[in-house]
């Protein structure tokens, strides 16, 4: 279950996104995969300009990891404040016109070869309303191919860097 700060409360959102996907691939590669974000925009098309603002040096992110990034063509800063070591992680994000988002990941063990990912992504703001009510369906279809590109990815083991 996502664990949410108290203002991203779902009901308390004007958007709420849920996805989720069994990867028959091992929980600690799909975490890998996960917690690398400057190798997103290698497999998921929707993410770019990932920079890291803390742990510069690191290749991975952390509790309190700050960086920027840009996707759905909005640039933003984002903070990791969820991170339990290959279980969950969760980050906010700020953007324009007072978009501020909350993106929870969550990996439930099958096996030692499988596992359930889930992802969810609540959002408030003007740019948060407007996306809703213009593309009703596009963050969901977004997030399902990030899903299905980190289950690619995980099926062919850890980033060689980990």
């Amino acid at each position: 279950m996502i664990r949410w700060p108290a203002e991203f409360e779902p009901d308390r959102c004007a958007v709420h996104v849920r996805n989720e996907l069994e990867i028959a691939a091992p929980a600690s590669h799909v975490w890998s995969w996960l917690v690398h974000a400057r190798l997103w925009p290698t497999y998921y098309d929707n993410s770019q300009n990932v920079v890291f603002l803390t742990d510069t040096s690191s290749s991975i992110l952390r509790e309190n990891t700050r960086f920027t990034w840009r996707t759905f063509g909005v640039d933003l800063e984002s903070q990791v404040r969820e991170y339990v070591e290959g279980e969950r992680i969760g980050w906010d994000a700020r953007g324009l016109l007072g978009l501020y988002v909350y993106h929870a990941w969550l990996i439930i063990p099958r096996d030692e070869h499988n596992c359930l990912v889930i992802t969810e992504e609540c959002q408030h703001g003007l740019v948060a309303r407007l996306g809703k009510l213009f593309c009703p369906n596009r963050m969901h279809t977004q997030h399902q191919h990030w899903l299905e590109q980190l289950q690619r990815m995980a099926k062919e083991g850890p980033p060689k860097d980990s």
